[in-house]
Parts: structure tokens; sequence; C-alpha cells
């Protein structure tokens, strides 16, 4: 073959490879392999269903807990009137709103309860113990606990400001359920001292008295705002208490 017949050879594609079937493609790329599932869509079908119904799942739940909270929050309506139980029972005790710390004037006060007991002695006599302070009891447990219980954070605070709320400031049932109130908070001290043996060996607590120990909140530093730090208390009258008390009995 002379040079020209080489020239015209290589022109026509002999001195470079061509794909089959089509020219200037080269012979040994091969077509790109498809890339690799990742995320749900590498799972078998049969896991990819667990996951979608998991996903549904989590999604009602979601979605019905949005709804009571914010019916649970929403002015009174007749759907909250009609399923406020249903509501309730949702959202106490983990899930309570409270919107103090949103307020114009939030709490700047501590309330401590406090208790103390006219018990009966083992060998007959009568005594009055010292004042226990159950928010400071209270205070201890929670201090560095990172799950601390509903009762030590809530129980005995929302049990004062049940008697608070139904009771005028002699001390005074101002509605009806003033007496609930009061068996309510009674039984909870009374367990509390219970619990840490205040009547003695063979004793059994007779009466408690019950006050609660307010302080205002120091202001920071730079605060101008004087306030007073003396606390003031406020004295409920002695309540008896019945015999199956400490052991949970109604009256």
């Amino acid at each position: 073959m002379d040079a020209q017949g080489a020239k015209d050879t290589y022109d026509r594609g002999a001195g470079v490879p061509h794909a089959r079937g089509g020219p200037g493609a080269p012979l040994d790329v091969r077509a790109p392999l498809p890339e690799p599932r990742t995320g749900v869509a590498a799972l078998s079908p049969r896991h990819q269903v667990g996951v979608a119904l998991a996903l549904a799942v989590v999604a009602i739940a979601v979605s019905v807990h949005m709804g009571m909270v914010f019916l649970h929050v929403a002015p009174s309506n007749t759907v909250t009137k009609q399923h406020s139980e249903t509501i309730d029972d949702w959202i106490y005790p983990e899930f309570e709103q409270n919107w103090k710390l949103f307020a114009p004037n939030p709490l700047q006060q501590n309330i401590a309860v406090q208790v103390r007991a006219q018990v009966r002695t083992g060998d007959g006599s009568s005594r009055v113990t010292g004042w226990y302070d159950l928010s400071a009891q209270d205070g201890e447990a929670i201090d560095g606990n990172p799950l601390p219980s509903h009762t030590q954070q809530n129980e005995l605070r929302r049990a004062w400001d049940f008697f608070t709320a139904t009771h005028d400031g002699s001390n005074r049932p101002s509605g009806l359920r003033g007496a609930l109130s009061e068996t309510y908070l009674r039984r909870i001290v009374v367990l509390r001292l219970d619990r840490v043996d205040a009547a003695g060996p063979g004793g059994a607590v007779e009466r408690v008295q019950i006050r609660s120990r307010t302080t205002s909140v120091r202001p920071p530093d730079w605060s101008e705002e004087q306030i007073s730090l003396k606390p003031v208390y406020r004295e409920l009258p002695w309540w008896s208490v019945p015999d199956d008390e400490a052991a949970g009995g109604d009256r």
C-alpha cells in the first residue's frame, strides 16, 4: 500500500478505533454501571413496607399530639367541652402547658410548703414536732437528678396551688372543691411525715399544721429594683388526722 492509500485508510477510521455501529466511540468503553441504591431504597421490599408503616404511625402520633395540645390551649369551644376528659388524659401530667414564663409579670417568688405534727408517742405522751420543709426535700431530690419524677416536681406544688385557689385569704373554702383540696393536701403531708417516721417507734400522727414560706427572688445586681427579702408565712389551722390516713385510707 502506498502512502496515499495508507492515508485514505487512516481517514476512513483504520488508524483510530471506532465503536461498533457508530463512528467516534472507543471500542473498550462500556456503558456506565447504575449507582448503588442507598437509604430506604436499598432495603428489600418487605423492609420498605415496614419502614413505611413505621413512618405512618409516627406521623399519625405527631398529628394527634399536636391536635391535643392545640385543643388544650385553645379557647373553650364545642370540641373541647365534649372531649375535655380525653384531652386532659392525654395532656396531664407529661405535657402540661405552663405559660407563666411568657406572662407580663413572671413569678418572682419562692414558695416553700412546710408542716409540723402533733404526735402521740409510743409511751402515750404527746409532743409537737419541728417544721419539716417538704419543698426543700423535693428540691434536694431533684437537684442533680437528670430524670426527676413528676411527684417530686409537681405533687406538693400543685396541691398547694389547688388549696390557695379554693380558699380565701382567711383560709376559708370559697367553693365546693375547698374540702377536697384540704383532704388532698393533708394526705400528702401525712404520707410525707410517715415516710420520715416523724411519730417515732410506736407513735402516731394525730394532727398536722401546714404553712407556706414565701420569699421574693433577689433581683440581679444590675437592677435598681428594691424589694423586701423577708419571708412571709401563711399558717393554716391544725387538722385532725384519721387513723388510717398514713395507710392511704379514706375519711
